[in-house]
Formats: structure tokens, sequence, C-alpha cells
């Protein structure tokens, strides 16, 4: 898995959020997306990269300016009493 992590600028509500959101959906193979307009960054958990160009003509397609992207591997953290060392 890959989370990829988007600086975004312009997005002002829920409902920029879901633009967002929509859009990368739409455009992508995506397992999870979210977006905050108060932290000004949309967060995608992918099984294969997105090449960054196409992300960001698929977001700022929509009106907003990305500022950023970041990928990096994702392990998900999942609860366990038992820690492993």
């Amino acid at each position: 898995m890959i989370k990829i992590t988007v600086d975004i600028e312009g997005m002002a509500c829920g409902m920029c959020e879901a633009h967002v959101n929509d859009a990368i959906r739409k455009a992508f193979s995506v397992k999870k997306v979210t977006s905050s307009f108060h932290k000004k960054k949309t967060e995608i958990l992918t099984e294969s990269e997105i090449p960054e160009a196409d992300l960001r003509g698929a977001i700022e397609a929509t009106g907003y300016t990305v500022t950023g992207v970041r990928a990096e591997p994702y392990e998900k953290k999942g609860f366990s009493l038992f820690h492993r060392d």
C-alpha cells in the first residue's frame, strides 16, 4: 500500500473536500481518500503508484491548487494486546 499526501490550496468547506475526493475516485483506483480543508491536505491510500502529473491534473481540473505531493509506503496499524518485538 502507498500513502500519498497532497497539499491543496483553495478548499474552504466540506463540499470542497467532497469535490476533491470525487475527482480522485473518478480518475484513479484508490482504497481510501480523505480531505481536510482545515489542514489543506488530502490523503490517498492506494495499491499502485499514481503519477504526480496525473494527480495534479485531476485535482487542478476541479479548480484547486496542488502545492505539494508526497508518497510513502503505508502499513496498516492495527490494535494488538500483544506487542511484537
